[in-house]
């Protein structure tokens, strides 16, 4: 469990971390494979939401994804991309966050990914948490502790 005085310095509003769904990049499940790897191509990420057509969030799709798709035994085929729509090579199996967010789970699952989804109780995409967010919050915290607040013990305690 993290300590409240570090959760107070590092992110005194959790909501505040969130990367709202009206500006993160996303395919729907109706998109060719086609489609998806423009987009994700366009808007640089590794990897996307895929959502449905009342934009509940659905899976997650990653360029390697499509890429293992153009590949045949001796060269890119990028017109295979026509062949499939998104959810046939789309991953459903991901963590998502739901409200209230709990820091201690943001940390933990953000180690082995670069966002996580955040949805209300019927899967409606709200928006993102990013890795780079939190990480942002640490390079400030680390650069301007000193500025704001004095550590009055210096050496680990001792159990």
């Amino acid at each position: 469990m993290i300590s409240q005085p570090i959760k107070t310095l590092l992110v005194p509003d959790i909501s505040d971390l969130m990367i709202p769904a009206s500006r993160v990049a996303n395919v729907m499940t109706t998109n060719d494979g086609y489609h998806a790897f423009l987009v994700l191509t366009k808007v640089g990420y590794s990897k996307i939401v895929v959502l449905d057509q009342h934009e509940r969030i659905q899976g997650l799709l990653s360029l390697q994804m499509l890429t293992e798709k153009m590949l045949t035994t001796d060269r890119i085929a990028p017109e295979n991309l026509l062949k499939f729509s998104v959810t046939s090579v789309m991953e459903t199996d991901f963590k998502v966050l739901t409200q209230p967010i709990d820091l201690d789970s943001v940390l933990h699952d953000l180690v082995d990914a670069a966002f996580l989804p955040v949805v209300s109780n019927d899967r409606h995409f709200e928006g993102i948490i990013t890795r780079r967010e939190i990480l942002k919050r640490l390079n400030y915290l680390g650069h301007h502790f000193d500025d704001f607040y004095t550590a009055s013990q210096c050496a680990p305690l001792k159990k």
